[in-house]
């Protein structure tokens, strides 16, 4: 977090419980709008990745992207560029291979975590040969949102912006393909590059989380709404405007608490995606399980 922001956090006026004189507080200060915008936007971005990351069964690969993002910034870092860029360049074309190998190879999830080591190795040498930690790269590994620079909040928009438009572009045969592939290949959707195209949109999205709350955790912001969502309904549509409503609901508050608290953001948002999901899988966990699911969302789709 930049000592600017330190700061006034440190000094803020304490929680009133009066709602409108609480949120003046919160957006009193430039650097606590920002954090709302592009809470907002990487939330969004991700509920709505989330839901078919979550559906096909992308859950490592995801994560594995995150991991390879931080590799990307810190190799950026040595070559002196910006970190982003290093993100954004190897998380994209990793998604590339991976989206490629999962439709070659049956054990995919053993690939995918051998490319995932060796990424997390090759950052920690970029980080040594680069005499230390970055205090970007090390924003981009565990988040600081409430550091974003105008750049970024570009870089997120823009992201936010192609991941949307590219999933909504691919929606009704992305869905097709994920509740059926081989209905689907049959019927002539070219479910190859679809597996392609999307795990590169899904590195879109992992961009976007990494700026809110870090490469290491921004995987719960992607798979947490979603698998929440589609423990409370079947229908595709429904279930990811919930899975946007949740998103929304724990990233603002986790703003709002880290500006009253002093702990990190990226602590709340997780926390609190975890508490979602718990409490909603608890109780369903008995009467839905994956197969019933699976049939459900298929007789949605139909």
């Amino acid at each position: 977090m930049t000592d600017p922001a330190a700061a006034v956090l440190a000094t803020s006026s304490t929680f009133s419980w009066n709602p409108v004189a609480d949120w003046q507080a919160l957006t009193a200060h430039a650097f606590m709008r920002d954090a709302l915008l592009a809470g907002t936007i990487a939330a969004v971005v991700s509920a709505v990745i989330g839901y078919f990351v979550v559906l096909r069964g992308l859950v490592f690969a995801a994560d594995a992207l995150t991991h390879i993002g931080f590799t990307g910034a810190s190799g950026a870092v040595l070559l002196g560029l910006n970190p982003i860029a290093g993100l954004l360049a190897l998380t994209i074309s990793s998604a590339v291979g991976i989206g490629a190998l999962q439709q070659r190879l049956r054990g995919r999830d053993v690939v995918t975590g051998m490319i995932l080591v060796e990424a997390l190795g090759l950052g920690v040498l970029f980080l040594r040969l680069s005499s230390g930690y970055s205090n970007q790269t090390y924003a981009l590994l565990f988040g600081d949102i409430l550091a974003l620079s105008v750049q970024n909040l570009v870089v997120l928009a823009v992201a936010g912006a192609a991941a949307l438009l590219a999933t909504a572009a691919i929606f009704r045969p992305l869905l097709f393909a994920s509740l059926d592939e081989e209905v689907a290949e049959a019927r002539g959707v070219p479910v190859r590059a679809l597996a392609i195209g999307f795990v590169v949109v899904v590195a879109i999205a992992v961009v976007a989380a990494t700026q809110v709350i870090g490469a290491l955790l921004a995987v719960v912001l992607i798979v947490a709404p979603a698998a929440t969502a589609q423990r409370l309904t079947h229908r595709p549509l429904l279930g990811i405007g919930l899975a946007v409503a949740i998103a929304l609901l724990v990233t603002w508050t986790g703003i709002a608490l880290a500006f009253w608290l002093p702990y990190p953001v990226s602590f709340f948002i997780t926390s609190l995606g975890a508490i979602a999901w718990l409490a909603v899988w608890v109780p369903t966990s008995r009467r839905l399980g994956a197969p019933a699911r699976h049939a459900a969302h298929a007789h949605a789709a139909a």
